[in-house]
């Protein structure tokens, strides 16, 4: 069955090691046949969230800014991926601040059910990207039809472009891609 998956990258960095991931499992998932888009939040503007719930009532956010098209991207995506570096041990500012604009998708039906996590960390350990495992967790549980499906901890990357040598990690995206 083909399914539409939406990849959402946050990294702000060129050479981002969490975008290369990301772009791994892309080829992955088209390899697949699923359809795929994927969006970087780098090429995004994206104003923090005010907190004034107008979006509880009308399904659309007051913020005028590039949201408004993505909010529709993620309520049809049957699958998400979203990629993250982890900073300080938790997902990036960008990321958080994009899970928080979808707010205006609780009361709503949505699509997706499967949702997936990459990440890319200098640290090498397994627990390194759990703050952000739980914090995309909190949010699928707003979501009664989603559930956390796999994540992939991309550790021991550092350096702009280091995952482009890790044949390991590369595997293991297109891998995650390839059997949503």
């Amino acid at each position: 069955m083909t399914k539409k998956i939406l990849i959402v990258s946050s990294s702000l960095r060129g050479g981002s090691n969490s975008e290369i991931l990301a772009r791994e499992a892309s080829r992955g998932a088209s390899d697949a046949g699923h359809m795929v888009e994927f969006v970087s939040l780098k090429e995004k503007e994206i104003k923090f969230c005010i907190g004034c719930l107008s979006c509880q009532k009308t399904h659309k956010c007051v913020l005028k800014d590039d949201m408004a098209d993505l909010i529709g991207k993620v309520q049809n995506a049957d699958v998400i991926i979203f990629a993250t570096p982890i900073y300080y041990y938790e997902m990036s500012g960008q990321l958080k601040t994009f899970l928080d604009r979808c707010n205006p998708l609780y009361p709503l039906e949505n699509k997706f059910k499967d949702v997936y996590l990459i990440t890319s960390a200098y640290d090498r350990s397994e627990n390194a990207a759990d703050r952000a495992i739980n914090g995309l967790k909190g949010w699928i549980e707003c979501f009664e039809q989603s559930r956390f499906a796999g994540c992939l901890v991309g550790g021991g990357v550092d350096a702009p472009k280091s995952a482009l040598s890790r044949e390991d990690l590369l595997k293991k995206a297109y891998e995650m891609g390839k059997n949503i």
